[in-house]
């Protein structure tokens, strides 16, 4: 029943709760799928940033490790390559040496060294230098215009040895002895142990180089693992206190890193495989100077060879790997030390 003050107590009590579950502007969505739209919505990051100053100085930085890595494999290639190219021109030639002295007929005494020269088992040619032909391999180091009439230059028998048949320097040299005064058989031996000797050195002082860089490279990613560790602590331990094993979180930084690392290696390993291209390309381009001559004497064609470019693939796959081991290993280190 209802008085002219209103309704009853009871009724406006519906009332006020029908207005409460239904307010101005339409229908609210339930409570249920409101809690749900922002875990819906919610999207679980990475625990190392993507991007970061540490991680693009880190790219750099590697990218310049590798590059010198790659050219220092290029060089130790070359040199490597040069080596075997005159230890094989030394091998397949020798020289027979006769020196001036009063009285001595060197044209005669050069006829009589080529007759025992063709003589000699393993000789596949042999060719006399003239007095002109020889002052003219001493050009290069005297210059030309000069007069050597009066300089004790000696002759040279020059032997092409055969690759089929052992050269028989033995009897050869006791043949000239007994028969062309003042002649010697110089095999080259010492020149090529010294070349030998030399291009070995080379090699090891390469590969003392690239075990340089190859520690300045880990030593950079321990720092950078360690600073990236640092800014993310809290998400660490908050991983720590959920029950994140270290290595899950370990984990995460090495594929992090090892993306870092390929990406320095790649870019350092492109940049020094274009050196090498440039650099060919810039030496045919040069073919006839001076310059290029000189090279072409000292290293032959200058060529960077297949063995060179593999090596640049292998130090990029090496400092990758490198990266990504040794980031694993300081946080696992980190770790241990934060407990």
């Amino acid at each position: 029943m209802s008085s002219r003050n209103g309704p009853a107590p009871a009724e406006r009590r519906d009332k006020d709760t029908a207005g409460a579950r239904a307010p101005e502007g339409g229908a609210r969505p339930p409570a249920k799928a409101a809690r749900s739209q922002p875990s819906a919505s919610r999207r679980q990051g990475p625990i190392v940033p993507a991007s970061s100053v540490s991680g693009s100085t880190l790219v750099i930085v590697i990218a310049i490790m590798t590059y010198l890595a790659a050219l220092t494999v290029g060089a130790v290639d070359l040199v490597r390559t040069a080596a075997n190219d005159w230890s094989q021109d030394v091998v397949r030639e020798t020289t027979i040496q006769i020196r001036p002295a009063e009285g001595r007929d060197l044209d005669a005494a050069a006829a009589r060294a080529s007759e025992l020269a063709r003589a000699a088992a393993g000789v596949a040619e042999v060719r006399t230098y003239s007095r002109q032909e020889t002052a003219r391999l001493l050009e290069p180091w005297l210059g030309s215009g000069l007069s050597f009439d009066d300089l004790p230059i000696p002759r040279l028998v020059v032997l092409r040895l055969s690759p089929d048949a052992r050269f028989d320097a033995v009897g050869l040299k006791a043949a000239l002895d007994r028969e062309v005064p003042g002649a010697s058989l110089d095999d080259h031996r010492r020149f090529l142990d010294r070349l030998v000797s030399m291009a070995h050195t080379i090699v090891w002082l390469g590969v003392g180089v690239l075990v340089l860089m190859l520690t300045a490279t880990v030593l950079s990613v321990v720092f950078a693992t360690r600073g990236a560790m640092a800014g993310n602590r809290d998400i660490v331990q908050v991983l720590h206190f959920v029950g994140a094993r270290d290595g899950y979180i370990a984990g995460q930084f090495q594929r992090r890193f090892l993306r870092l690392g390929l990406k320095g290696g790649v870019a350092g390993g492109l940049a020094a495989t274009a050196t090498f291209l440039i650099a060919e390309l810039m030496v045919e381009q040069g073919v006839g100077s001076a310059t290029v001559d000189q090279m072409d004497a000292l290293f032959g064609r200058f060529q960077v060879g297949a063995s060179a470019y593999a090596g640049v693939a292998a130090i990029v796959l090496l400092i990758a790997a490198l990266t990504a081991i040794t980031s694993r290993a300081t946080v696992y280190r980190t770790l241990r030390a934060m407990r």
